[in-house]
């Protein structure tokens, strides 16, 4: 499943270059993956309450061109790999002219008291699932 999230880039997200600064991109992917779970149907909120938490470990992200004040970004997400306790997300932000702003891969690992485990079948949705695998 791949989602698309838009959302337009603000004053105060800019930096001293007049370009968004760099920190602002982990804030766009996070309200994207946010979104991508919303739409796979997975009950964020019900997960945290029975204990689950999902946490990203690690992201490799590329920065190609700048995003300005005004510029309606549209984010993809789309899940690559969903191990027992692991996973990994594709995003790419897309500037209004349709070019390649960043691309991020993101992992993430399901955590219950404070230990890796494996993410209940409840929330192993179909949206979760990639495509490929």
């Amino acid at each position: 499943m791949k989602t698309k999230t838009t959302l337009t880039v603000r004053s105060y997200e800019l930096d001293g270059y007049n370009h968004v600064n760099n920190a602002n991109y982990l804030h766009y992917l996070e309200v994207a993956r946010s979104d991508f779970m919303d739409q796979a149907g997975i009950d964020f909120a019900a997960l945290t309450e029975e204990g689950y938490m999902l946490f990203v470990t690690r992201i490799d992200i590329q920065y190609k061109t700048s995003a300005r004040m005004g510029d309606v970004l549209t984010i993809e997400t789309e899940p690559v790999t969903l191990k027992a306790v692991q996973g990994s997300f594709l995003q790419k932000i897309y500037l209004p002219d349709g070019s390649v702003s960043a691309e991020a891969t993101v992992y993430w690992a399901s955590v219950k008291d404070g230990k890796p485990c494996r993410l209940p079948e409840k929330y192993r949705t179909e949206g979760l699932k990639p495509a490929e695998q």
